[in-house]
């Protein structure tokens, strides 16, 4: 990295893939009007360039590591593999979006647009420093994400979606603001470094009951921003009525943007006073867990039924935070980015599998699919032995690592649960296999179009990326690790 930069252009970029991002959002609402129905596939193209773009922004800003902006943003390791975690979902995103918006006939301008600016607030989330830059990249992620939950304007399960995403989006955002506002209180500051600093005072530490309401507030805030129990009651209702590509987007990068400044606030910040979030955790793990996975097995819609398993996969990584260590930190780490390949790879084939009008959504539907196309089938089964967690796969690791950290904190009856969660979960994943496989092709298989460009790298590359931190997991685990030292 050049050293004879002046100080203020190493802080641009520093901040340089939120830069990029915005601009091309700019840009592309910019030609939606210019242009207006033509060259629909532009916008999806420009997209493209701008991910690659910011991606390779965020690796050229982590060759000059340290703080920004007064220290409010911060590039270190954790933000870094945040980012590029985030930027690659949205890349995803485009790709298996492009038949979709053109199956169902609407401007695809606007969808570029607003994908770009939530995964820009998701940017600021997973490098701010500071909590009220939190606030600001988690609204800025929040409204372009309860747009895109009701982007089919003209569907009624998408209206309901968006309205109840943003209606208890906004309590939570309150609760957690409201926290904010109690921890500044108490310790005169919204950075984190400088809070943890206060709350670690010993005898001039704040009181106790002020820590708990504002540990407590906050909790439930971000707790609903990753549909952690029980405040997960909005997400099957949001991932059944969005837009299949949204879902897909919505399970992973704003789930995994939410984890890192969970992670954040709680590793840091709140790190002296562990002892009183810790119940409140262990808790929300469990729950989620075992309502996740139970509430699955009654499911015969396929994206509610993913919609539950997220959040039972949200509980294990909430497991990992429980583990209150750095090898947890560096647990959760890899799991969401397994997770982000696995999930979204799963609902690239639900969107391909659902026709116009996302008709075909039962898990019925998929019958005869290893017949009809055994290429697509193979890819879908690996996503969903990953979701189980079986060897060779990258969820499989994910849990391993863990649920090894939470055995080297001593969360043996936590250990147990979530092992007996995941031997509940293979049901009804292995439901989906059982169709595929064993039965009759249905109606929803007997025509399926081939395999477009975009949604054939959709499922590709995510399956790669499954086999990958399956097979060849130390390099993002080490990765990982040290980013995790840098966050306590």
């Amino acid at each position: 990295m050049p050293t004879n930069l002046a100080p203020a252009a190493v802080e641009y970029l520093r901040f340089l893939p939120e830069i990029v991002l915005i601009l091309a959002g700019t840009l592309l609402m910019v030609l939606d009007v210019l242009l207006r129905k033509q060259a629909r596939e532009i916008y999806g193209h420009i997209s493209i360039v701008a991910l690659a773009a910011a991606m390779a922004a965020a690796v050229l800003a982590y060759s000059s590591p340290g703080a920004a902006f007064s220290g409010m943003l911060i590039v270190d390791g954790f933000a870094t593999f945040f980012r590029v975690l985030v930027i690659g979902v949205g890349i995803l995103t485009v790709l298996s979006s492009y038949r979709f918006l053109a199956r169902e006939g609407v401007e695809t301008g606007e969808f570029h647009a607003l994908l770009l600016f939530s995964i820009a607030g998701q940017c600021v989330m997973v490098s701010a420093n500071e909590l009220i830059m939190i606030f600001i990249g988690l609204e800025i992620s929040s409204i372009a994400s309860y747009v895109l939950a009701g982007y089919l304007r003209d569907d009624k399960r998408a209206n309901e979606a968006a309205l109840k995403y943003f209606l208890l989006g906004s309590f939570a955002t309150a609760f957690f603001l409201y926290g904010v506002a109690v921890v500044y209180g108490m310790t005169g500051s919204t950075y984190l470094t400088a809070i943890h600093t206060v709350l670690s005072g010993g005898p001039t530490a704040p009181a106790p009951v002020f820590i708990g309401v504002a540990v407590a507030l906050m909790f439930v805030g971000l707790g609903f921003k990753v549909s952690g129990a029980p405040f997960q009651i909005w997400a099957p209702d949001v991932y059944q009525g969005a837009p299949t590509p949204v879902s897909a987007f919505l399970t992973t990068g704003p789930k995994a943007a939410a984890f890192a400044i969970f992670l954040r606030i709680f590793m840091t910040a709140f790190e002296p006073i562990a002892r009183d979030w810790y119940p409140l955790v262990w808790g929300s793990a469990l729950l989620s867990m075992t309502i996740g996975n139970f509430a699955a097995l009654t499911q015969s819609n396929i994206k509610r039924l993913l919609g539950y398993s997220a959040i039972a996969h949200a509980g294990y990584v909430l497991v990992a935070l429980a583990a209150h260590s750095q090898v947890g930190t560096a647990a959760a780490m890899f799991y969401l980015a397994a997770y982000a390949f696995m999930n979204i790879g799963a609902f690239a084939v639900v969107s391909h599998l659902s026709g116009k009008g996302e008709r075909f959504l039962s898990v019925d539907d998929f019958a005869g699919l290893g017949v009809r196309q055994p290429g697509t089938a193979a890819l879908l089964a690996i996503f969903l032995m990953s979701l189980i967690g079986v060897p060779l796969t990258g969820g499989f690791f994910g849990k391993f690592y863990i649920f090894k950290a939470a055995l080297s904190s001593h969360l043996v009856w936590l250990t147990v649960l979530g092992l007996l969660n995941s031997a509940v979960a293979a049901y009804y994943y292995l439901r989906i296999l059982v169709a595929m496989y064993m039965r009759e092709p249905s109606d929803a298989t007997a025509d399926l179009e081939p395999l477009s460009l975009g949604l054939r790298a959709a499922l590709v590359i995510p399956a790669l990326g499954t086999l990958f931190l399956g097979i060849f997991p130390a390099w993002v685990l080490d990765f990982a690790g040290k980013s995790a030292a840098l966050v306590r």
